[in-house]
């Protein structure tokens, strides 16, 4: 049995611990609240962008921009999302064991690789040589202006043929306890799914207005070449603020059982420490009665 130095000086350092986990549970806390508001703020501009393109895709040929081509017969192109920071439970693992998993599919076969996020660059970087870009440690953490040389990086790779498609594998947000990991495909865009792309539920964007008759001023097909790499922007942006609202959730909650379980150590160290000075004092009692009786002999 460990002496009673040892025991308290567990205690003190997973007291210490339990203290550092309580406050980054807290931080946590207020940068999920302000990630959630981001969150909500932008879904309504991402729904209601993605009801106008299809709107506006179905009244062109598809050979009218790029975007809505075939594509090439060039592997997949994967933007995978994750975080900088780690201590967040499983959030970084399971984006990018399922970034894997599909590079690992048939469908996946040969697939080039671009990572936001220095965990899901340290994962693939001594597993995989296919990483083409890593954008680490960026100042400021989610901006649009990552979202938008992100996804020009990945249009520039489609339309020059050399990623016949281009996958997004991010987590979305359903909340602090629950996050989902999607992998949608955002180019070439699915003009008849454009509508109904709803980061993953399969819920239509104000359906509604599919069936609008919209008179569009200049032509459809100019303002398709403007629309269309916007779409791509807020996209990526979009799953940007999903993930950043994923990791500060999952960080939350693995912070809170890290402080659940370092107050049960303690208390456990705490019961130890007990009965360890509880066997010094009988054993000190018996040696004073032996030494007692021994003289009285």
């Amino acid at each position: 049995m460990a002496n009673l130095k040892d025991i308290r000086k567990r205690i003190s350092s997973v007291r210490s611990t339990q203290q550092i986990t309580r406050a980054m549970k807290m931080v946590s806390a207020a940068k999920l609240r302000r990630a959630e508001d981001q969150v909500a703020a932008s879904r309504p501009y991402s729904e209601k962008l993605q009801s106008l393109l299809a709107n506006l895709a179905n009244r062109v040929e598809a050979s009218s921009h790029p975007f809505l081509g075939e594509g090439s017969d060039a592997p997949v192109h994967v933007l995978l999302i994750t975080s900088d920071r780690g201590l967040c439970g499983a959030y970084n693992t399971n984006l990018s064991k399922a970034a894997e998993a599909f590079m690992a599919s048939e469908q996946g076969e040969g697939a080039s690789l671009t990572v936001c996020g220095r965990r899901g660059n340290d994962y693939f970087k001594n597993r995989s040589d296919r990483v083409l870009t890593a954008h680490v440690n960026v100042p400021g953490g989610v901006s649009l202006e990552l979202a938008r040389e992100v996804s020009a990086e990945a249009a520039r790779l489609f339309t020059e043929g050399d990623a016949g498609s281009v996958y997004l594998v991010y987590s979305e947000f359903k909340s602090a306890m629950t996050q989902i990991v999607r992998t949608r495909q955002i180019l070439p865009i699915d003009r008849g799914e454009a509508s109904s792309q709803q980061d993953g539920d399969g819920v239509s964007a104000e359906g509604d207005d599919e069936a609008t008759d919209y008179l569009f001023e200049p032509g459809a097909e100019v303002l398709l070449a403007g629309l269309l790499p916007r779409y791509l922007e807020t996209t990526v942006y979009q799953a940007m603020l999903e993930g950043a609202a994923s990791e500060h959730g999952a960080r939350m909650t693995a912070m809170d059982s890290a402080t659940r379980n370092a107050g049960e150590m303690m208390d456990a160290l705490t019961l130890q420490m007990n009965k360890a000075r509880q066997a010094t004092i009988t054993g000190e009692l018996m040696e004073i009665i032996a030494g007692a009786e021994a003289l009285n002999g």
